[in-house]
């Protein structure tokens, strides 16, 4: 990241630590961060969802203060999985294993009754539909926690699969890649581990994918070959 990026903006709360897509966050103290969302979006649903997982003990952030754009939660300590993936501090496997784990904990947790959450399925569990290796964080006081809840919702257990297998696809698809092998491991170990099968919401995730608005040069035109890679380890690793 830009250095220039994680320059204080007139209104800071706090010191910048990171810049999503979406959203800036800042340091509070050490205990607390405010996510605050650039254009404004209210942090009520992800509030609703996030205090509701936390609630019935998932590692997620606790959530202290939800208003307007502004979400101020628990400051999490520790590096992200990837980056000790990148280390070579977690085996592959090991991470895959995790990340499986994770969602089939969380596809476990009952649904929240709140009417900021519409159910479109009696099947509709929580899904994160952003869970990849950059947004778990290895603490000391909750193990692996998940951060970064802006596009949870209610839905198929199946989409929330695919969309990390898609994710994690994308990178193994990119031939001559860094990481395109470590990639392709991840994605066969989380396929074999996690229990919903996303074949039957790939065509979705696919869609919701090519249609982000967020995607950098390259990364749309990835999107095929993943979609063919989940699709085939998909295939040989159903339970």
């Amino acid at each position: 990241m830009n250095p220039a990026q994680l320059a204080p903006h007139d209104d800071a709360p706090g010191p910048l630590l990171t810049s999503g897509r979406d959203a800036d966050v800042y340091a509070l103290d050490e205990d607390r961060v405010l996510r605050r969302n650039r254009d404004g979006q209210s942090v009520l649903r992800e509030a609703a969802i996030v205090r509701h997982v936390w609630a019935h003990g998932f590692p997620a952030p606790q959530v202290f203060r939800a208003e307007g754009a502004d979400l101020e939660m628990e400051r999490l300590h520790g590096p992200t999985l990837l980056q000790a993936l990148a280390a070579e501090e977690v085996p592959l496997r090991e991470g895959a294993v995790m990340l499986a784990e994770l969602l089939n904990r969380l596809h476990r947790l009952p649904v929240p009754q709140d009417d900021l959450l519409a159910v479109g399925s009696p099947d509709d569990v929580v899904v994160h539909l952003d869970l990849h290796p950059a947004n778990v964080v290895l603490t000391e006081s909750h193990g692996p926690a998940v951060v970064d809840w802006a596009a949870a919702r209610l839905g198929s257990a199946a989409l929330d699969v695919a969309t990390t297998a898609l994710l994690l696809a994308e990178v193994a698809a990119d031939e001559g890649g860094d990481y395109s092998h470590a990639a392709q491991v991840l994605l066969v170990a989380f396929l074999a581990a996690v229990d919903a099968d996303p074949l039957p919401a790939l065509d979705e995730a696919v869609r919701l994918r090519t249609g982000d608005s967020h995607l950098v040069e390259g990364e749309r035109e990835l999107v095929p070959a993943a979609a063919a890679l989940v699709t085939r380890y998909a295939h040989g690793s159903q339970h």
